[in-house]
């Protein structure tokens, strides 16, 4: 089949889903007004791999049937294909200006992954992995995950002292797969993806009991497969907005968060990757190379969005004239630098790459695991920079609708700035108050923040499994000498 296009994409959404949102189901997520700006802007990035002049950077040929697929499905082997799963993943998020982060290309690079050291798995699951990978690449899909279980007790980590009834499990198998009952959160995107990809959450880990086994599982599962349900957050696509360019990234780029709830869902055997094994559950990020790719894809998300708010805080500044000004001047280096230090951390990651276990070129994790933590601090700091650019301005900018209005006249007198006219003023602020200040810009706040895990968690394992040795040695090697110096002088 190969790449889908946008009109295909969204014919794929309308299978009879059970999405639910303000205490109802919808019927078609492609057309409710909560849901219809993300589903749009999803097909968008589907419709860009078959302009012509895109193809070759958007797609590459199926190794087994010969036919276009994502370049975010490929296992790269050499430092071009790096390159070219980088040029790709930086096209469709400078298109969506960084704000889609759970665009499809995320699952996809996970799946190629994991798909890529399959044999850790296991003889049993390992060609289930590996198939997976083959229909998904094929299919074209929109996938998603689901990693961490509902908060009931967050006093421990040990899922089995949880409500046995809450947490999604295995309660039973039979000759066609697995039965699994509970539920997991923060399946970002569930609402518009074909698939559903459920494993074990990174910072748990299962005792090595037997009570603990029903929750070592991992699998995937057709997000319209019977009995499972999403609850989904309310939207912040404002559909009732007086204009649509009053929340420009709202109505568009509200990817949707749910909670995914398993009624006694089937899944079958050819989609179970792991099951009842607790060995496997509590060190399969340490079997597989998952880590380093798809790190790589989500700095060079932040690095398309670090570059919006970095043309957005100098598009406001130069309207209003504040730019002139030594300190804005100043706050706007700070956002050219972050743009350039991701970009760096990027190019290292490429030029340190090294081959896999499994014969993967994996891009190096010391520069991306830098960024895990940095990029949630920079993009607090860009939205504190644009309200301090914007000041009292982004409290009092009006709907764009006001433009047609009965007080046009006011509007184009009153809203003017130096540098821009009203028409143009008014879309700019709004831009940046969506980009800062409104619900939208709330919820890319808190994502970034735990995007990659809780940051206390990933802070202490990235430290405790830090090399330190050499630099303890080099620290005692340069007090010995200080020390030698010290006595050769009095000496």
């Amino acid at each position: 089949m190969g790449i889908r296009n946008g009109a295909e994409v969204l014919a794929g959404l309308r299978d009879g889903r059970a999405v639910f949102i303000d205490g109802e189901r919808v019927a078609d997520v492609t057309r409710d007004p909560r849901f219809a700006g993300g589903a749009r802007t999803l097909a968008s990035l589907y419709d860009l791999q078959h302009k012509p002049e895109l193809q070759d950077e958007l797609t590459y040929i199926s190794p087994t049937t010969g036919d276009r697929v994502g370049l975010s499905f490929i296992e790269p082997k050499t430092h071009d294909d790096l390159r070219r799963r980088r040029v790709m993943v930086k096209h469709w998020h400078d298109w969506t200006l960084g704000m889609f982060g759970r665009a499809p290309d995320f699952l996809n690079v996970t799946i190629s992954s994991y798909a890529s050291c399959a044999e850790a798995f296991g003889p049993e699951y390992g060609p289930n992995m590996r198939a997976y990978y083959e229909r998904a690449r094929e299919g074209d899909l929109v996938a998603t995950h689901s990693l961490a279980n509902p908060q009931t007790d967050r006093s421990t980590r040990n899922v089995v002292e949880q409500p046995k009834d809450l947490v999604a499990r295995a309660i039973s198998d039979n000759d066609q797969g697995i039965v699994i009952r509970g539920a997991r959160m923060l399946a970002t995107l569930a609402a518009y993806s074909n698939e559903l990809m459920v494993m074990p959450p990174p910072s748990g880990r299962l005792p090595d009991t037997e009570d603990a086994k029903p929750f070592a599982i991992g699998f995937a599962i057709p997000i319209a497969t019977p009995g499972l349900r999403l609850i989904c957050r309310p939207s912040l696509a404002r559909p009732g907005a007086a204009s649509p360019l009053d929340h420009p990234l709202s109505s568009r780029y509200d990817e949707s968060d749910g909670m995914v709830v398993f009624d006694d869902v089937l899944v079958p055997w050819e989609r179970v990757f792991i099951y009842r094994d607790v060995t496997m559950a509590n060190t399969l990020h340490r079997r597989t190379d998952t880590f380093p790719p798809s790190a790589q894809q989500f700095v060079i998300k932040d690095l398309a969005k670090a570059e919006f708010m970095m043309a957005l805080a100098i598009a406001m500044a130069r309207a209003t004239k504040v730019d002139e000004f030594q300190h804005i001047q100043g706050c706007l280096v700070e956002l050219i630098n972050h743009c350039e230090v991701i970009r760096s951390c990027i190019l290292a990651s490429e030029t340190e790459a090294h081959i896999s276990r499994y014969g993967i070129l994996l891009p190096a994790e010391g520069p991306l695991d830098a960024m895990r933590f940095m990029f949630p601090q920079m993009f607090r700091r860009a939205c504190e920079i644009i309200q301090l650019i914007g000041a009292g301005g982004l409290f009092m900018v009006p709907s764009a609708a006001e433009l047609d209005g009965p007080l046009s006249a006011d509007v184009t007198r009153f809203f003017q700035a130096a540098n821009a006219d009203a028409r143009e003023r008014i879309k700019l602020f709004r831009l940046a108050f969506d980009a800062t200040l409104s619900s939208f810009s709330g919820r890319q706040q808190l994502y970034e923040r735990y995007f990659a895990g809780d940051p206390v968690r990933a802070a202490g394992g990235l430290y405790n499994g830090y090399d330190k040795e050499p630099h303890l040695a080099r620290i005692k090697e340069i007090l010995d000498r200080f020390e030698r110096e010290a006595n050769a002088d009095e000496a």
